[in-house]
């Protein structure tokens, strides 16, 4: 068949799955290959260019809508997105963890991470809005664990509100692991939800030293509501997929930035 000829076939349909993803907010690549009888390859070229036009926002295993600002996966979508990523960020994140420490992780797929690797200290409290995080250090590990009472966000296994923000406003803590949606350095760190914005607020405000966990994917983009400027995180620690010019311009505002590789897992 003719290049020429193919390329004309393909911009129907290349229009018919940006309508999708704006109408759905998140389509899979499965999913596309199903409703359109073509293959993962032809999806996947197909997500790539309307990616890299700006059309929509690429995931693992399909896409999500450039448009809506407010939408947000669910942690069961979240769950397997750059696993590899959050595993290496989570084994540098450890290393800034010591005996003794009082502890709050945010809640997200990355902390959780974090949260697996807490077993190897003996004396340490950790305080957390995430239920899965609660759960699992309780089962696996012996450190002190206080959860953050509130009313649960559904399909995000986290408590929010005022009762959580009264709670994490009378606490003190010495390290913050924060997970956020979005990291640009002109608008600061950003999430979709107006209440975890403000309980992600209160984490830095209520912690000595605040570490920032975000995978490359989360560089220079910005979601609905925005809680901290860029500077007022001690430490951003990402993936080797991030973009040199972004490091670059969050080290010379004075954020210590992290690299994590994926030999820092084996470590």
């Amino acid at each position: 068949m003719d290049h020429t000829y193919q390329n004309l076939l393909a911009l129907p349909r290349k229009q018919a799955i940006v309508e999708m993803v704006n109408k759905q907010g998140i389509v899979t690549v499965n999913d596309l290959c199903e409703y359109f009888s073509v293959s993962p390859a032809t999806i996947r070229s197909d997500l790539r260019e309307l990616s890299e036009n700006g059309f929509l926002e690429r995931t693992h295993g399909g896409a999500v809508s450039r448009q809506q600002s407010m939408f947000e996966l669910n942690t069961q979508q979240k769950k397997d997105q750059s696993i590899a990523e959050k595993r290496a960020i989570a084994a540098v994140a450890v290393k800034q963890i010591s005996n003794g420490d009082t502890i709050i992780l945010d809640t997200g797929t990355t902390t959780f991470e974090l949260a697996k690797l807490l077993g190897r200290f003996t004396n340490l409290t950790v305080v957390t809005t995430d239920l899965p995080i609660c759960m699992w250090l309780e089962v696996n590990t012996d450190v002190n664990v206080i959860v953050i009472g509130g009313p649960v966000r559904h399909n995000f296994h986290c408590t929010s509100g005022i009762t959580a923000l009264s709670t994490i406003n009378e606490m003190r803590f010495d390290k913050a692991f924060l997970a956020v949606n979005g990291v640009s350095i002109e608008n600061g760190l950003s999430t979709p939800s107006l209440d975890s914005a403000v309980v992600k607020k209160a984490l830095i405000k209520q912690s000595k030293h605040s570490f920032l966990l975000a995978d490359s994917k989360k560089l220079g983009h910005d979601s609905f509501s925005t809680f901290a400027k860029i500077t007022e995180v001690e430490m951003l620690i990402t993936d080797t997929g991030a973009q040199d010019a972004f490091v670059l311009r969050a080290q010379e505002m004075g954020v210590d930035v992290s690299i994590a590789s994926f030999e820092a897992m084996a470590q």
